[in-house]
């Protein structure tokens, strides 16, 4: 047997690969706390500026026997998810209208585009100012940073959705809710999906920012409380707390991708 073709890493099934590949993230993750470990022991740093791994688990145990780690989890994880969805669904009807209207779209692009060029932490004040400390500014700034890159997403889906097959549904005399239904829809969704993706990553940005600027609860009110008593380990809970709920959105969107987009799969 020829040695290139045995040892060639194309010739290795697809199972096997994953079966060795899927160790790396769990590797990676323990040389990580290994180094952090090391440095906060070896260098010489106080707890109050890098706490180590150790305390930082002990200080989770901690917020998760008295109900204050759950309570502003729930609290931020509310926030997040009604930003995602309202932002989205805005997105998407709006998309629609500019994805079919050249005129539309030459109207509401400047508008668009001036929104962009403000950072969300300097509109989060206002927004705080106009519409108080509650939940419904934090959603509304989860919205606010999803809803541009949805929208993108869903108006270049949209167009590139060949003419061919336009005219081919208007031949079959298709009902626009049957053309969007069963062309644009299916055209247009791996695109849709690749920037929902963005957008459940920065809701999390959104809530949290929100919440740093001015909230009585959520991980984001969490983080200053840490900043502030110096319990810096208390810091470290909400911020892995927050890359947890991150990655658990981020995952949901993979799933959603795999549930509709199978048929792509297929062929």
């Amino acid at each position: 047997m020829d040695r290139n073709i045995a040892y060639n890493p194309e010739n290795i099934p697809e199972r096997v690969r994953w079966k060795y590949t899927r160790w790396i993230p769990l590797l990676a993750g323990i040389f990580t706390l290994l180094a952090w470990e090391a440095l906060a022991r070896f260098s010489g740093l106080p707890a109050f500026i890098l706490p180590s791994p150790l305390l930082v688990a002990e200080r989770t145990l901690r917020a998760m026997s008295d109900g204050s780690l759950l309570r502003h989890t729930l609290v931020t994880l509310a926030e997040v998810l009604l930003g995602l969805l309202s932002g989205t669904f805005a997105a998407m009807l709006l998309g629609y209208l500019i994805a079919k209207s050249r005129a539309f779209e030459r109207l509401i692009s400047p508008f668009l585009v001036a929104s962009q060029a403000v950072p969300i932490v300097a509109l989060a004040p206002l927004l705080i100012i106009w519409f108080g400390p509650g939940a419904f500014s934090k959603v509304l700034i989860c919205g606010l940073i999803v809803f541009f890159p949805v929208l993108v997403n869903t108006v270049v889906g949209l167009r590139a959705v060949p003419r061919s097959l336009h005219e081919l549904m208007r031949s079959l005399r298709a009902s626009r809710w049957q053309m969007l239904r069963h062309l644009e829809i299916p055209a247009a969704l791996p695109v849709f999906l690749g920037g929902l993706r963005i957008g459940a990553t920065l809701s999390v940005i959104g809530a949290v920012v929100g919440e740093l600027v001015g909230a009585d609860q959520g991980l984001g009110f969490l983080i200053n409380v840490g900043r502030g008593q110096y319990d810096t380990a208390l810091v470290f809970v909400a911020v892995f707390t927050l890359i947890a709920l991150a990655l658990s959105l981020y995952g949901l969107v993979i799933l959603l991708e795999k549930r509709f987009l199978a048929w792509q799969e297929r062929n």
